[in-house]
């Protein structure tokens, strides 16, 4: 079985991500995309995925809590970095009316703005979204159809908003949230209904430690990492009553017909 980790943050440390990479080739994590969450952020993804071609990816974007800080040429910039083979999506874009470290005038403007980016560069986009489905879903409806796709990165919510984003043709994100048998409730009723042509895996990490570990517990290892995608697979494949080799034939084949990858 080999595994795809969507949804992996920039290392604090450029030299963490050798070693991160190869805790993850251990447990058949072959391919993982780094998330830009900011110009700056996202110039780095980009020349760290650069130094692992075909191994690592990453996104170019602006993370809806960066939103009041996007220059006026940000359009620009985010094109620019999108002309480099390793970048193979739009964002993290979206939006976050749960914090508002952006007022939301402002990330709606700068959502808006990189779905048309995605839509010019015929590229998928890298979703965000926290207490804002409504607002996020109208702008999606508009701008869908033009759309090479989009992943719904770390979705949390239930079964009705999925069924929406599904409705639109997007891909549904899946993090170790869906293993937290507390705050996850609402994510985990909602894995029965989802179709496995729109299952994604991703960490979110450093973010989001799967619970409960046990003997999947990696000796080092302090923070969520690419190589924990095998334990989120099985939590899935027991709440969508399949098999862990389904559920990665599906997430791997699912990850690069969105990414666009051979």
């Amino acid at each position: 079985m080999h595994w795809f980790d969507v949804g992996v943050n920039v290392p604090s440390d450029d030299s963490t991500l050798a070693p991160m990479l190869m805790r993850a080739t251990d447990a058949n994590v072959q391919q993982i995309m780094l998330t830009g969450t900011d110009l700056a952020i996202s110039q780095q993804a980009a020349q760290l995925a650069s130094l692992f071609p075909k191994q690592v990816y990453s996104t170019a974007g602006i993370h809806p809590h960066y939103a009041q800080h996007a220059p006026t040429d940000f359009a620009q910039q985010i094109k620019m970095l999108a002309e480099q083979p390793q970048v193979v999506a739009i964002g993290e874009c979206g939006l976050d009316f749960n914090r508002d470290f952006s007022p939301r005038d402002m990330q709606l403007a700068v959502f808006e703005q990189q779905l048309i980016i995605a839509c010019e560069l015929k590229m998928p986009v890298f979703l965000h979204e926290r207490d804002a489905f409504d607002a996020q879903y109208a702008l999606l409806q508009k701008y869908h159809q033009k759309l090479a796709g989009a992943l719904v990165h770390c979705f949390t919510g239930n079964t009705e908003q999925m069924q929406a984003y599904l409705a639109l043709g997007c891909y549904i994100g899946v993090t170790g949230w869906v293993t937290d048998e507390k705050r996850g409730t609402e994510l985990r009723e909602a894995m029965a209904q989802l179709p496995l042509e729109h299952l994604i895996l991703e960490t979110d990490a450093p973010y989001l430690k799967p619970k409960n570990l046990g003997p999947d517990k990696v000796k080092g290892v302090k923070q969520n990492e690419p190589c924990y995608i095998p334990v989120i697979a099985k939590t899935l494949a027991s709440l969508m009553d399949t098999s862990v080799e389904t559920i990665a034939e599906h997430s791997l084949r699912n990850t690069h017909q969105l990414l666009a990858l051979g």
